[in-house]
């Protein structure tokens, strides 16, 4: 199917970005590496766009209420994951924090159902149940853990509670715009959503952390390379949820742990423990189920 092959391919255009995205963080924090997916990312989101709306030229937008209502209930979401995805990778580990990200499965799955009426099968559901065990496992602390390490925990499952946000919004956001074109509704809205974000990023850092803005400024080549990957990651994530339920679409996307697992140990040289492991094994395996359901 199609949505899983894009999916797929965003899965490690996701890792790219994030990792360029943990190296700004030195200078320009949190914030200011959040910033960067979206501002860098947004001149290639429109490129993207560009070219779908050539090879679709039929179809015509149709901004509802509902749309911006959904849209930007996505924007912020996805927002403030960002945001706690960076500050769990720097306190976690780089793939600790992407296996914990994965609670946006079974939140994602439950939000769908109760606002949307997106429906799963039961093993879909058995899935949903073993990957929030294999979540518990491994945000559950160690014996000895750090207060810095049980802070990652939390913002990497709440980073997980603002994806789940933003993947329902970004899904009715598209179903509301075009429905009968969903790459198309797709990636206009990730072009809006990416224009919304970066408008209140860059006046909200203005205000209150002006050198978080010079720091981006100043790491312009890191920052470009960050935003390239977002937007192209990002278009493969709203062509998908698009396609399918956001549920089964979070789960698909767990390949992008271990990846992000391999990453970590390569790039910023981090172990995994024996029970994060297993954990993380647990809850790669409950994502398939969902997927499979």
């Amino acid at each position: 199917m199609l949505w899983i092959a894009l999916t797929v391919a965003a899965a490690p255009l996701q890792v790219a970005r994030n990792a360029l995205q943990r190296g700004l963080m030195a200078e320009a924090g949190p914030w200011g590496a959040t910033l960067v997916r979206f501002l860098f990312g947004l001149p290639f989101a429109l490129v993207i766009f560009a070219v779908v709306a050539s090879l679709t030229p039929l179809a015509e937008p149709s901004f509802t209420l509902r749309f911006w209502i959904t849209v930007s209930a996505g924007a912020l979401g996805q927002v403030l994951a960002t945001a706690a995805l960076l500050g769990a990778m720097r306190r976690s580990g780089f793939g600790v924090a992407t296996f914990m990200q994965q609670a946006s499965l079974p939140l994602a799955a439950v939000m769908g159902l109760v606002l949307f009426d997106d429906r799963l099968g039961l093993q879909a559901w058995a899935g949903v149940a073993l990957t929030t065990a294999g979540l518990a496992a491994l945000s559950w602390p160690g014996r000895g853990a750090s207060a810095g390490a049980l802070t990652g925990a939390v913002m990497g499952l709440a980073s997980g509670a603002a994806f789940a946000v933003a993947l329902n919004g970004y899904r009715q956001a598209g179903l509301a715009l075009k429905p009968d074109y969903p790459i198309y509704a797709a990636t206009a809205a990730l072009c809006v959503a990416q224009t919304l974000q970066s408008l209140c990023l860059v006046t909200w850092l203005a205000v209150v952390r002006p050198q978080a803005l010079r720091a981006v400024a100043k790491a312009w080549k890191p920052s470009l390379g960050a935003g390239f990957f977002g937007a192209a990651a990002s278009a493969c994530w709203f062509s998908a949820l698009a396609l399918a339920p956001a549920g089964m679409v979070r789960a698909v996307g767990v390949i992008e742990a271990p990846i992000a697992a391999a990453a970590g140990r390569r790039l910023f040289q981090e172990q995994m423990s024996l029970r994060q492991i297993l954990a993380g094994a647990a809850t790669a395996a409950g994502v398939v189920m969902t997927a499979l359901g």
